[in-house]
């Protein structure tokens, strides 16, 4: 491998010089070596640009002259070794892999279960239980964060202004589950059902009058469950 210099030519006559990364390699069909091109770096006048593509020429060679080593899930006679799978045996005389009947037993008492794992040999299995439970708990209001709220991303920097999104962002999902508790729905339903009300702004010679739309037996009922009082027809006569 080797790193050289190409000065191709521009359509004004001045030339261009920028490093490439190449290695000679054997074409059995001409019968002579020919360059193969590996990387095409950036400009040869750059001394950062050279040095970072001799590091990289460096670090092929070294992974290629790397001994490989075998797979940990074979032998080196290339057979599965019995920690590759669960339910096979050592393999028998001829050769030929098995299966573990009582090893497939066992397996088949655990289908269905979840198996909680834990480096806090203090904890009982009922606390153990529990905590796996409020984890999900805590993944979901973050899921609910993100995708039931429809936050836009945003970028803060500064400390309160980070404390101001948390406290606002868990407020409004707080809200979230108070109306999800009182009108013993989801919040995606409540939500639709809510967005029904419209307001309309008529204007004309006489003056301008800001109505409301009537709200559907599906809101009135969200309404009376979360005790908001109705709108009147008519907000404002102008």
């Amino acid at each position: 491998m080797s790193l050289r210099e190409s000065r191709p030519k521009r359509a004004d006559g001045s030339l261009l010089s920028h490093l490439q990364l190449a290695e000679k390699v054997w074409d059995a069909e001409r019968g002579r070596a020919r360059v193969k091109i590996i990387h095409i770096g950036g400009r040869a006048d750059d001394p950062v640009n050279t040095e970072r593509l001799r590091r990289l020429a460096h670090s092929i060679l070294r992974a290629a002259a790397r001994p490989k080593r075998s797979s940990p899930r074979t032998r080196p006679d290339g057979s599965l070794r019995p920690s590759a799978t669960r339910i096979r045996a050592p393999h028998q005389e001829e050769g030929h892999p098995r299966i573990d009947q009582a090893n497939v037993d066992v397996l088949a008492t655990l289908d269905g279960k979840f198996v909680v794992h834990s480096n806090d040999d203090t904890l009982s299995a009922a606390n153990l239980a529990l905590g796996s439970k409020q984890l999900q708990r805590v993944e979901l209001a973050w899921r609910q964060l993100k995708s039931g709220l429809t936050l836009r991303p945003v970028y803060h920097w500064a400390l309160h202004r980070i404390h101001a999104c948390v406290a606002l962002t868990v407020l409004a999902l707080l809200l979230v589950r108070i109306a999800e508790a009182a009108c013993a729905d989801s919040w995606g339903n409540i939500r639709d059902d809510l967005k029904q009300i419209k307001l309309a702004q008529l204007s004309s010679r006489n003056g301008t009058v800001w109505q409301v739309s009537g709200p559907s037996p599906e809101t009135l009922k969200h309404l009376k469950s979360l005790k908001i009082l109705e709108s009147p027809p008519v907000l404002k006569l102008a």
